[in-house]
């Protein structure tokens, strides 16, 4: 089952590869030999390596012999042997006159012995001098194809060669299928014998993993596959590179179902087997993996003996594998053929036997199987209930996507008509209560448009309207789903209502409180947060709606009045959460403590940890697709603005792999989006920014600014003033937020804009932008003036950045004001805004023709930093300035695992594993300084030192601070 090796590239075998040529070549002296036997399943990829591994050695220098057996026994005695020696033959040109002169002559040699029956030593011997002559003095290698095909003359003359007799260095590279190698086939003897010498190796090829399946298939369809494309080839190959190649062409054409050249192959295996592993595999194919042996004995009906033995021989040909649970196909292609195989009949018969012997097992732990088994059997009457059984024990698990599945499946069970013979009474269900469930369990697993479909179905059902309930759960999935304009107006009606209990309102307003608070409008959040509370505390067990009002009030007081009042409403919060334990509460609450500590207070490294650790408990919880990838987005942003990009960017990876939607989408595409701004990858970035165009068109408020301050900034990067200009005006006129730091940000983007434009002079300033601008400049600087100490200082150094632009606009900048703004940002960490303060300080200096020195030194470290993040716009324009000023610039050589320019990690050693502020910690640490003094030295608080010193001792794997510090000094001596 050779692959295409014209067009199928080698994927996954460099290791294969490299052993090969030195057990076979490099490992080798005169008249030593050796051997290595390629055993594997069909299509795994033998021949293909075979030929790569002759096409190596032979480019090394060695003589390359290559045949393959035929499936005729011995009809055609040393027919792989003749066959490579005829090739050979045909591949020599004129000038190797004397080496066809000896192939010919062992070919004739081959014609006269083969003649003689009891001449079998004498042409073993001469043939060893035959081969020795072709070789003349060079190493040689005969690779044989399809060995378990040998006949018997060829096993003689290879095991006569593998002795060693003579000076030839001989080696032998053979693949053999390993399903063929059953009962008493001789070759099975054979290798069992040579395994024991120590020049011969038996390596069983296994199949690619899933990412050089990925490459592969991508390869052979010409472009990435989709993920969903990706993991269906995954899955239907188990990596057999054939089966992979065959899926990928298929997808490559446009052809829908399974190739006629897979089917007949697989049939084929299939129908070889003997009749009780005939009826193994069938069993297997229709049953949920993997399938038990208890359970395949009660299916079946075997004898035990006769049961192994079967499955033994299924094993053997390669079509079942063994686990700890049972047994499972080796490619779920075989279930797909087989399909089609089976009559109705049948395969409903061996539903129902299924359903029937899992009815005799402990129901609890079966009812998703049992649910399946019924409902293909033809009994939706005894489906629907295990359905429900199985959803209801997956929410109990927090398997809130399980739990949506099967809540479906029970809907689509209750409304089909039963069809068995014996067909018991259909249950009575209420429909409104699957789609409730349904409902809700779609949005808890982010499938939010899901969600608010199965919604209205339940709400055109209600002859009275929509009730207050529903309307609630209605905003809740709007909400998450992007649509915040909506969502808003459902609570205020919910409030406004006056047939709504004080329950409802009490969820109403703290809900809305929450919907505030994202789209910054901080002063209202905080009182609808009061309102819920006040609602609440006439309602017994109103937990959720305290932990979603207190958060919401914490930030509000946190960012507007006290910032440690706050921040220990929202902190009291969490605890709540956790002893209640209701995940989405839970959720919340690390939600808004994370956005909290990056957000206006501005502690980032505590708020990344703080979101890391949230991101970890909520996956325990179940919402790994909805809130986990809201706490990476946070996580991502504070690594980006403390300059962890690489970090960042492995955080942001990890939670796409969840693949979001709605406002969960939209958080982890902006995160993404400001690593590729910053990156310079325009292609990147105009994808993410295009794919958040699109899910914000239904709504969407809070994130249209953070869209359009990218939009800005990779404008600016690519010279279109004008857009970057329209965007900050857009956002100018969309804008409602109480977030000055957003505002700020907003209006240094579009001064910013306005300079480089002066600069360019490709495009106008316009003077009515700079006019509104400085309005917001100033709107800024009066609400920062009245807010909460750390929000003053966050807007302070973006006020800074605005002045420095604003000096830009007037011919010349101001070197003061720029070199403010470095220092300004330096305190905060933060070396992206600094490293662009300091060029910009630069470019003010040189243009007064002042102080050239200190120019010289800031674009050094400019360029430093700039290159230390990969920011590879900056860095260019650095770079052109200092071309500009002849001053000489340290190249830092790029990390080899940047996708641009990218931070190096550190120089191995045992610290490497450290982050550069564990590092510091670390070397306070060593000082013997306790948590507490090592927070004022690096302005952190002791609480985040702890963790820092936790998380070190988990990298370094010690236990205490002397161990630690031992590790730190040994290293520093190095």
């Amino acid at each position: 089952m050779a692959s295409d090796v014209d067009t199928a590239p080698l994927v996954g075998r460099a290791d294969q590869l490299t052993a090969l040529r030195s057990a076979l070549l490099d490992d080798l002296g005169p008249g030593q030999t050796a051997a290595v036997f390629l055993s594997g399943e069909s299509g795994v990829g033998k021949t293909r390596l075979l030929h790569e591994v002759g096409a190596r050695l032979r480019d090394a220098g060695a003589v390359v012999l290559t045949g393959s057996c035929l499936d005729i026994g011995d009809a055609s005695p040393l027919h792989p042997v003749l066959q490579a020696l005829r090739r050979f033959d045909g591949e020599l040109t004129s000038t190797q006159a004397r080496t066809s002169s000896a192939v010919r002559g062992l070919l004739r040699m081959f014609a006269e012995e083969t003649a003689a029956p009891d001449g079998a030593g004498a042409l073993l011997e001469r043939v060893s001098r035959g081969l020795g002559l072709i070789a003349e003095g060079r190493p040689l290698v005969l690779v044989l194809d399809d060995l378990q095909w040998v006949d018997r003359s060829t096993r003689q003359l290879l095991l006569y060669l593998l002795a060693g007799l003579g000076d030839l260095q001989l080696s032998v590279l053979a693949a053999v299928r390993a399903e063929s190698l059953q009962g008493a086939h001789p070759l099975r003897r054979v290798l069992t014998e040579l395994r024991r010498l120590r020049s011969v190796r038996v390596l069983d090829l296994a199949p690619l993993d899933r990412a050089d399946t990925d490459r592969l298939a991508a390869a052979i369809a010409g472009a990435s596959l989709t993920p969903e494309a990706a993991e269906q080839v995954w899955q239907r190959s188990g990596g057999n590179p054939f089966v992979v190649e065959e899926l990928a062409r298929d997808l490559r054409d446009g052809r829908d179902g399974l190739s006629d050249t897979l089917r007949e192959i697989f049939l084929a295996r299939v129908d070889a087997l003997p009749q009780h592993a005939h009826a193994v595999v069938h069993a297997v194919a229709v049953g949920v993996e993997p399938v038990e042996h208890w359970l395949l004995a009660e299916v079946l009906g075997l004898p035990e003996q006769e049961l192994i033995e079967a499955v033994r021989a299924a094993v053997a040909h390669r079509l079942l594998v063994g686990v700890d649970e049972g047994y499972r196909l080796r490619h779920r292609l075989v279930a797909e053929v087989l399909a089609h195989e089976l009559l109705p009949a049948e395969r409903s018969a061996l539903h129902r036997r299924y359903a029937e012997a899992l009815t005799r097992a402990p129901a609890e732990l079966h009812q998703a199987r049992l649910a399946h088994h019924w409902r293909l059997a033809g009994e939706p009457g005894l489906a629907l209930p295990a359905a429900m059984a199985a959803a209801r024990e997956a929410e109990r698990l927090h398997g809130f996507a399980e739990a949506h599945r099967h809540w479906s499946a029970a809907l689509d069970l209750a409304a089909a008509p039963a069809a068995g013979p014996a067909a018991p009474a259909p249950v009575r269900v209420d429909r409104a209560v699957l789609l409730e469930h349904a409902a809700e369990t779609a949005h808890q697993c982010g499938e939010h448009a899901r969600a608010l479909h199965l919604l209205e179905e339940l709400a055109g059902g209600v002859d009275a309207g929509p009730s207050c309930a529903l309307r609630i759960r209605r905003a809740r999935y709007l909400a998450a789903a992007g649509r915040s304009a909506p969502a808003e107006a459902e609570y205020t009606g919910v409030l406004e209502s006056a047939d709504c209990t004080p329950r409802e309102r009490a969820s109403a307003a703290a809900r809305l409180a929450e919907l505030l608070l994202h789209l910054g409008r901080y002063a209202e959040a905080g009182r609808r947060a009061r309102e819920a509370l006040d609602l609440a505390a006439a309602v017994d067990g109103s937990t959720t709606e305290v932990v979603l009002a207190s958060s919401a009030l914490g930030f509000s007081e946190a960012f507007l009045e006290d910032p440690d009042a706050g921040l220990a409403v929202v902190r009291r919060a969490l605890e709540i959460a956790e002893r209640a334990g209701r995940p989405e509460d839970v959720a919340c609450a690390y939600l808004h403590l994370a956005e909290l500590l990056t957000g206006p207070l501005n502690i980032l490294e505590e708020g990344v940890v703080v979101a890391r650790r949230g991101a970890e408990r909520v996956a325990e919880l179940g919402l790994g697709r909805t809130y986990e990838t809201r706490l990476l987005a946070i996580a991502t942003n504070g690594l980006f603005r403390v300059g962890q990009w690489a970090e960042a960017e492995k955080v942001v990876a990890a939670a796409l792999r969840h693949r979001p939607s709605g406002a969960d989408a939209v958080e982890l595409l902006l995160a993404r989006c400001r690593l590729s701004v910053g990156y310079g990858d325009v292609e990147a970035s105009d994808r993410d920014l295009e794919a958040v165009a699109t899910v914000l068109a239904g709504g969407g408020a809070r994130h249209v600014l953070p869209m359009l301050i990218l939009r800005a900034g990779l404008a600016m990067w690519q010279g279109r003033h004008d857009v970057a200009r329209q965007a900050v005006q857009r956002g100018l006129t969309e804008s409602r937020s109480d977030d000055v730091m957003l505002l700020a940000t907003l209006a240094w983007h579009g001064l910013r804009a306005e300079a480089e434009a002066h600069a360019s002079r490709t495009v106008p300033v316009d003077e009515t932008a700079v006019r509104r601008l400085r309005d917001v400049v100033d709107k800024v600087a009066r609400k920062s003036a009245h807010a909460a100490r750390p929000v003053r200082l966050g807007a302070e150094g973006f006020l800074v950045l605005c002045a420095a632009e604003l000096s830009r606009l007037d011919g010349r900048g101001d070197p003061e004001l720029w070199a403010r703004s470095a220092a300004e940002w330096d305190r905060r960490h933060h070396p992206y805004p600094a490293a662009y303060s300091r060029l910009r300080q630069a470019e003010a200096l040189l243009a007064r023709r002042s102080r050239s020195t200190t120019a010289a030194k800031l674009l050094r470290r400019a360029y430093e930093m700039a290159q230390g993040l990969g920011a590879v716009p900056l860095t260019s324009e650095i770079r052109t300035l200092a071309g500009r000023a002849r001053v000489a610039l340290e190249e830092r050589p790029p990390s080899a695992a940047g996708r641009l320019a990218r931070r190096a990690e550190p120089a191995g050693g045992e610290l490497s594993v450290l982050t550069a502020r564990e590092r510091e910690v670390l070397a306070a640490v060593a000082e013997g300084l306790t948590n507490k003094e090592i927070g004022q030295r690096l302005f952190i608080s002791e609480r985040t030192i702890g963790v820092h010193v936790s998380h070190i001792f988990d990298k370094l794997q010690v236990r205490t601070r002397v161990q630690a510090s031992a590790i730190h000094l040994r290293n520093r001596a190095d």
